[in-house]
């Protein structure tokens, strides 16, 4: 017998509250709150003409940063993380800073365009060195 189940896909839909700071000009910022939204986050959205401070505040490497980023149960979201691993990271609580997609790969949430998907990881940070939590 075997029985193979995705964590993710056993997971309770809840609203969990998650804070995004970005600028008000970026679209693909847009798209990925309402993406956050689609998975059931009760998302508020703080504009800012610079994301930066926040990002220094935060600890999100600079190698690591994207456009946006996010607070969410302790932990920061950097980029276009999709919030299935969201998720995924507020079930198994990883002692770390949080998670981040680094740039902007195309067909990650809020950057697709087409049929176009480009691989890329999700990086957990901030709990010793930068490790890959998911692949896309």
């Amino acid at each position: 017998l075997m029985l193979v189940l995705s964590i993710t896909s056993a997971l309770p839909v809840m609203a969990t509250d998650i804070t995004v700071y970005r600028t008000p000009d970026c679209g693909c910022c847009g798209k990925w709150v309402e993406h956050l939204e689609h998975a059931g986050f009760e998302v508020s959205v703080r504009s800012m003409r610079s994301v930066a401070p926040v990002k220094a505040q935060l600890g999100v490497p600079q190698a690591l940063q994207s456009c946006h980023t996010a607070e969410v149960e302790g932990y920061v979201i950097e980029g276009h993380v999709p919030a299935e691993d969201i998720r995924r990271l507020l079930v198994e609580r990883p002692k770390a800073t949080g998670l981040a997609v680094p740039g902007m790969p195309v067909g990650s949430p809020g950057m697709e365009m087409g049929d176009r998907h480009d691989a890329y990881d999700v990086v957990l940070f901030g709990g010793g060195e930068p490790s890959t939590f998911a692949s896309h």
